[in-house]
């Protein structure tokens, strides 16, 4: 049986001081929007959902060379479906993972703070994954919830063995962050995929659109990437 044509994008809760001037990084906006576009656009109804129920936006993500004029006006409209759903924001208690055959984590920087631990999430995912059959997807730093996303069959992370892709560590070099993800005790999306049995395949460059399917496992490397990710999550779930 073919899971439910409905996608469920994870939403990261968490905020932190990344930019200068202590500007925080949050959910990176066009990496739930574009994601949230691809779904619809092939037919699915799409949830937003995140550990605590609440999300901040990360400044970068909100300036003119990250937000295109057209996806500003759908994200500054409080009654546009995407911002709507935004604003009223699912917590995992609200979710039946059975309604559901995409899980897509969406990202920013602020992920890797919050999904190694967000249980609700990894839960909802596990169970998609394990039970429903369905496709778990992430772009740039939404693969650092991949750690606790365990397939019961295995008591191995979902990846294990698998290839994926997400945020370069050189990107973080070029960004001059390393240091800060270091200071949150995080490791980068590199080492957590390594950390979990998983053969990271790098992007041309840190910052080329590229995505990775294997199985039921699609992840992308980078902003650019969030549209051609969900495409590649809408393909692997016709391929069910």
């Amino acid at each position: 049986m073919t899971p439910p044509r409905k996608a469920l994008i994870a939403i990261t809760s968490a905020h932190a001081p990344l930019y200068p001037d202590g500007k925080e990084t949050g959910l990176f906006i066009t990496e739930a929007l574009h994601p949230f576009n691809v779904f619809k656009a092939a037919g699915f109804t799409v949830d937003l959902v995140s550990e605590t129920g609440t999300y901040s936006p990360d400044w970068l993500s909100t300036t003119k060379d990250w937000l295109p004029e057209a996806d500003r006006q759908v994200y500054e409209d409080h009654e546009s479906e995407f911002r709507r759903k935004l604003d009223n924001i699912l917590k995992p208690s609200d979710v039946k993972w059975s309604d559901y055959g995409i899980f897509f984590a969406s990202a920013g920087h602020a992920s890797l703070i919050d999904y190694p631990d967000a249980k609700g999430l990894q839960s909802i995912a596990a169970n998609i994954y394990s039970e429903g059959k369905g496709i778990v997807s992430a772009v740039c730093h939404g693969g650092a919830i991949f750690p606790g996303i365990i397939d019961p069959s295995t008591g191995k992370s979902i990846i294990d063995g698998k290839k994926v892709t997400g945020f370069t560590t050189r990107g973080e070099e070029e960004e001059g962050i390393l240091d800060t993800i270091k200071s949150w005790k995080r490791p980068t999306i590199e080492a957590s995929a390594a950390d979990c049995g998983a053969t990271y395949v790098s992007p041309p460059g840190p910052w080329d659109a590229f995505t990775q399917t294997d199985g039921r496992v699609v992840t992308g490397a980078n902003p650019a990437s969030a549209h051609v990710t969900a495409e590649a999550a809408v393909k692997a779930f016709e391929a069910l």
